[in-house]
């Protein structure tokens, strides 16, 4: 009887471990594949989103991208959803084509989430403004974004005023940015002044904000009537930091 016992506890035992072994093992995977319930941007959600919302949602995404706390998303989901159901964006970003400032990556978004215009120098012109014009008015986006980065190599062509093909046209759009910003760290104007240079893209940036509603009346009426809201904002692309103003 007591040999019984003995090879049933023996049993119990191995199975025990066999079992913790097991769950140590799949633990990490599980971890690594487990998806935060993020769903796809719909119509009911941006209909609730108010352009100060939108800015907070954005804001807190890059507390998580800066933070290493992405949120886990099923993009395919994502994709099955917008494709099937339309998209549905909450807001819009102008960003320079850098390629280290990303919008859905930098704000932590997913698929659906987010307008993106890209152009060297973010600034804005008729087919960009257009765009924005279609995302707020016609797609229900919240808010307008216009991102502009550190150490931006389209604003250090306007200081040098370079000069290479169809960039040269690009890069006088972004010269009115540079001639009015003040010296920093100095009288050198060129882009070996980095310090220049990022005061020159925070200006960029900021007259930009100030086109969006000079240059579209359409988007001039829905800021005034609180629908939108058109900010500006900076990427320090050493930090991954983006600072709102």
């Amino acid at each position: 009887m007591i040999s019984n016992y003995s090879k049933k506890l023996t049993q119990f035992t191995l199975a025990l471990t066999t079992a913790i072994l097991l769950s140590a093992c799949a633990s990490p995977e599980v971890a690594s594949t487990k998806t935060n319930d993020v769903v796809a941007m719909n119509k009911a959600k941006q209909d609730k989103t108010s352009p100060d919302m939108a800015i907070k949602m954005l804001q807190e995404g890059n507390t998580r991208f800066i933070s290493g706390a992405m949120l886990k998303r099923d993009l395919n989901a994502q994709v099955k959803a917008t494709g099937h159901d339309g998209q549905f964006p909450f807001a819009s970003v102008v960003s320079c084509i850098d390629s280290r400032t990303e919008p859905a990556l930098v704000f932590d978004q997913g698929i659906g989430d987010i307008f993106h215009a890209s152009v060297a120098g973010n600034f804005v012109n008729e087919d960009i403004l257009g765009s924005l014009e279609y995302a707020a008015k016609v797609a229900g986006s919240k808010a307008i974004i216009i991102l502009g980065h550190t150490h931006c190599g389209a604003v250090k062509g306007a200081c040098d005023n370079a000069a290479l093909g169809n960039l040269t046209q690009l890069i006088a759009k972004i010269t009115p940015a540079v001639k009015a910003t003040p010296d920093t760290h100095g009288s050198d104007r060129s882009s070996k002044n980095h310090h220049f240079v990022d005061a020159a893209a925070e200006m960029n940036v900021k007259m930009t904000v100030q086109a969006v509603t000079e240059k579209s009346p359409v988007l001039k009426e829905m800021v005034d009537k609180g629908q939108i809201k058109v900010v500006g904002a900076m990427l320090d692309v050493e930090t991954g930091k983006v600072v709102f103003y």
